[in-house]
């Protein structure tokens, strides 16, 4: 009997735990964590990071839309809906301390106007918004 109860209890913790890390966070697990790591520190040398970083491009002009039109985004496997809310989650978990005070979350009608336009030239735009972002300071 005692068997049974550590079974059923061990179930239980086991679905609590699995409806915690539903919707965006399994999402990121599943599309996003294997590059980017779980803790966001991207994989060095070839994925930048996305912890301390990711809440700043939302700073300067076209930084919004370069977080939508990466090709990891652009091309994710993801509904616009489920994108966007996992770019939303991403930011709070992320970035929540660099962004603007205007920020308002992206819709998946804005997630699916810009991923049809992925960008071709990922590190130049990256590249120029960091400068932009370095020179706002």
């Amino acid at each position: 009997m005692r068997g049974a109860a550590v079974v059923l209890l061990a179930a239980a913790a086991a679905s609590v735990a699995a409806a915690d890390v539903g919707g965006p966070a399994l999402d990121y697990a599943l599309n996003c964590q294997g590059c980017h790591r779980a803790d966001g520190a991207g994989t060095p040398g070839s994925v930048p990071a996305l912890a301390g970083s990711v809440g700043k491009f939302l700073r300067v002009p076209g930084g919004r839309e370069y977080l939508i039109r990466v090709p990891g985004v652009a091309q994710a496997p993801l509904d616009d809906a489920a994108t966007a809310a996992v770019l939303n989650w991403i930011l709070a978990r992320f970035g929540n301390d660099d962004l603007p005070a205007d920020f308002s979350p992206y819709t998946p009608a804005e997630i699916g106007r810009l991923r049809r336009d992925p960008l071709t030239d990922v590190e130049r735009v990256r590249r120029d918004l960091l400068d932009a972002i370095a020179r706002s300071k």
